[in-house]
């Protein structure tokens, strides 16, 4: 997924003003797709020059706010888009690079940081599940659209994976010799 088409959605599902624009990516789209409020300005003017959005005239006022609305050709961009084909991307999280390399040199102070990322997990898992318990309610009353329950489905699922293995980690390091004792020249880590 790329910024531009992150704002195309954004401002199909509702024509917004970039502090507007900012604010839903805080508290929606930036659950799965994090942009800086630079980066969303900077791209704004890029879509705006492109001829894909526009600003919509606004009564005078003192802040000078523009509201962005998508032009048609921004809309069939988005369409294309959506019709592409992707490859799926592999997983570059520095977190597992970090276990790789204890393997290597030990897990001093590695204990800490997967308690914190657990810790984290967890909390953003709590947040999804409250979202669907808000949004999309067992019992159908909450109304909300099909697609964006599945993305949010797809959040939880990674969110319990994340939480199940670090849980698993956790458990592991435990069981660890200290950190001087692990790793000899040439013997091997994780496979690879």
């Amino acid at each position: 997924m790329s910024l531009p088409h992150a704002i195309l959605t954004a401002l199909l599902e509702r024509p917004s003003s970039g502090l507007e624009l900012t604010r839903r990516f805080d508290r929606s789209i930036g659950y799965f797709w994090s942009a800086t409020h630079q980066q969303i300005y900077r791209e704004l003017g890029k879509l705006e020059q492109g001829g894909l959005i526009e600003a919509v005239p606004q009564p005078p006022s003192r802040g000078q706010r523009k509201e962005y609305r998508v032009l048609p050709d921004g809309r069939a961009e988005l369409v294309r888009w959506v019709a592409e084909g992707q490859d799926p991307k592999p997983v570059r999280d520095p977190l597992l690079l970090r276990l790789r390399a204890a393997a290597v040199v030990g897990t001093a102070g590695l204990d800490v940081e997967l308690q914190r990322h657990l810790a984290e997990h967890r909390r953003q898992l709590d947040e999804y599940l409250e979202i669907e318990q808000r949004d999309f309610p067992a019992d159908g009353s909450g109304g909300g659209d099909r697609l964006h329950h599945l993305v949010l489905k797809a959040g939880i699922a990674l969110e319990t994976f994340w939480v199940q293995w670090l849980a698993e980690a956790v458990g592991e390091l435990a069981g660890e010799p200290a950190a001087e004792e692990v790793a000899e020249p040439g013997k091997p880590g994780i496979a690879g």
